[in-house]
């Protein structure tokens, strides 16, 4: 079996929680971890499980133009102008690839809606594809930290991804 961990990250903290993901799903299957960027939307059907994170950005996925704001205000990390939902919107028809969706997002908006795991899931499904899983991370502010624990959350997280079907 393999797995597919792709990520956007501004601040670096969607990565830490890829990463984290994706050294859980090693123990069972070939796993690449990547940056949405280096990852071609038609590679996907070479894999039995994708997990896709973002951040969230203005309550859903982001845009260029949250992108560009992250940057503004000091994002050391980008995709550049392309991000997860460019991504998602690429990807070729449905396979028989699993899919699973988290983001990252400020502890303090937990009760707000949106997030951008949601509106990936939302928008995979609508294409057809079969979604697993969502889950949320939190950081303390913006630009992160992650809370405390929430790495050892997405390890133990990831290890149901492998029982979902896949």
């Amino acid at each position: 079996m393999r797995a597919l961990v792709v990520y956007e990250s501004m601040w670096g903290n969607t990565r830490a929680v890829a990463e984290a993901v994706g050294a859980t799903l090693a123990g069972r299957m070939e796993v690449r971890v990547a940056d949405v960027g280096e990852v071609p939307a038609g590679e996907v059907a070479e894999y039995d499980l994708v997990v896709a994170g973002a951040p969230t950005h203005a309550f859903s996925l982001s845009r260029a133009s949250t992108r560009q704001a992250a940057l503004e205000q000091g994002a050391p990390e980008s995709s550049s102008t392309y991000g997860l939902r460019e991504w998602i919107a690429a990807l070729p028809a449905p396979t028989d690839t699993r899919v699973a969706c988290f983001d990252t997002r400020v502890e303090r908006v937990r009760n707000l809606p949106g997030s951008a795991a949601r509106k990936a899931a939302r928008l995979l499904r609508r294409a057809g594809w079969d979604v697993v899983a969502r889950q949320s991370f939190y950081v303390s502010d913006t630009a992160g930290p992650l809370l405390p624990a929430e790495v050892d959350r997405a390890s133990a997280w990831a290890g149901t991804l492998v029982g979902a079907r896949v």
